[in-house]
């Protein structure tokens, strides 16, 4: 089973809604509010790997991983762009990119290396893909 056909995404004006059936795992949604999200980081994985959007919000301390691939996964660079939550001149470089981790707001600290394995990579281990 493709990961687009158990993850699943849809935008409004409220905000991005999160509805996941890993095969084999509990299903679960979630609701990430727009006036939530405190930062944006793309990860650029190689051609055996799933991009993803990394979205931290004041709600939980740890990111919510949205891997490209997931069905609607693929309009959620517009969206955040149009919220400004997303820089286009970034989204350039990151279109553009082999690999790396590109975060808006730009962080204060020189910016993280990538992980060695992506977040990704352990997901699809987790639902044994």
């Amino acid at each position: 089973m493709e990961l687009r056909e158990w993850y699943r995404v849809r935008l409004d004006e409220v905000g991005i809604h999160l509805d996941v059936s890993p095969p084999g795992k509990q299903p679960w949604q979630d609701t990430i509010r727009w006036a939530d999200i405190t930062r944006v980081c793309y990860q650029v994985e190689d051609v055996l790997m799933s991009d993803g959007w990394y979205l931290f919000t004041k709600s939980r301390p740890e990111s919510y991983a949205v891997p490209v691939e997931a069905d609607g996964g693929e309009l959620l660079l517009g969206a955040l762009m149009e919220r400004q939550l997303f820089d286009p001149e970034l989204a350039i470089r990151m279109a553009t990119a082999l690999q790396g981790v590109f975060c808006w707001p730009p962080p204060e600290e020189p910016e993280p290396r990538p992980p060695a394995t992506s977040i990704f990579a352990g997901f699809r281990r987790w639902i044994g893909l």
